[in-house]
């Protein structure tokens, strides 16, 4: 099964939208290097619809104390309801806890249009 969720020109690197896939509501993302990825439009902490979040970037620590760089912008997906971060470039594994993840979709580029499939 294979569905065009969206054209190429419909996102910006650092952007998202909502789209279906079959029964499912999905969230597109377009990561910081263009690259499209396609998750459930559903946290796993309480399911909340991901694509009312934002795509931002993520704290990093550094070596002083209590000091931070923000780094990895157009590429964190952050719920709405309560700021779980999940990495959409790393199979939209949680931040906190790389164990967790939301549910991911295979995703091609072909002839201008986004698709997903299984």
């Amino acid at each position: 099964m294979e569905e065009v969720v969206c054209s190429k020109e419909d996102l910006n690197p650092g952007e998202m939208m909502e789209s279906t896939f079959g029964r499912h509501s999905i969230v597109v993302c377009r990561a910081s290097d263009g690259h499209y990825y396609a998750f459930l439009n559903r946290c796993i902490h309480q399911g909340a619809p991901l694509s009312k979040g934002k795509i931002c970037g993520a704290p990093e620590p550094t070596d002083t104390l209590g000091e931070y760089n923000f780094d990895r912008e157009g590429d964190i997906l952050r719920c709405p309801w309560h700021g779980r971060e999940f990495d959409i470039r790393n199979e939209g594994r949680m931040l906190a806890n790389e164990k967790f993840k939301i549910k991911n979709f295979n995703v091609m580029e072909k002839n201008e249009q986004v698709i997903v499939y299984k």
